[in-house]
């Protein structure tokens, strides 16, 4: 993707501006979900999934790129360096704001599960002679009347 560069090559520009669109397209998506999880969506019905895996495993092989030094993201134009640095601060502070509502989101999941698992048990404990262990806790009754042997 990013070819190795002198910090000095014009095509470090480039680079620049693809990541920046890459980090763009990453915040767009994230910033999506994280509308979507303050509504109270379960996390494991997030649309934006599979795009934010996608764009957060190309950001990951260009950060990996930069820290094997095969490639760089240092430019002399000072406006475009800023604007990388201000997209990198912001998807720092957007995937932060991700980490909370994900969170949120799985404890919120978690504890409607519970909920449910207790219904169940309630449930059952109601109508089985037999405990949790797998032992008859009450004698079975008969509903039969007029049984003759």
């Amino acid at each position: 993707m990013i070819q190795a560069q002198n910090t000095n090559h014009p095509t470090n520009e480039e680079n620049v501006r693809r990541v920046i669109a890459l980090i763009d397209e990453l915040l767009l998506v994230v910033a999506d979900e994280n509308v979507e999880l303050s509504k109270g969506l379960p996390a494991s019905r997030m649309k934006q999934l599979d795009e934010k895996n996608r764009l957060a495993q190309l950001f990951q092989e260009c950060v990996t790129e930069c820290v094997a030094k095969t490639a760089t993201l240092v430019v002399e134009d000072q406006a475009l360096q800023a604007q990388l640095m201000g997209r990198i601060e912001r998807l720092r502070v957007v995937s932060d704001e991700n980490v909370i509502r994900l969170r949120a989101a799985i404890e919120a999941s978690q504890r409607r599960i519970e909920a449910v698992m207790q219904a169940i048990r309630e449930q059952i404990g109601t109508v089985s002679p037999y405990g949790a262990a797998g032992r008859q806790t009450k004698r079975a009754v008969s509903c039969a009347t007029n049984v003759q042997v």
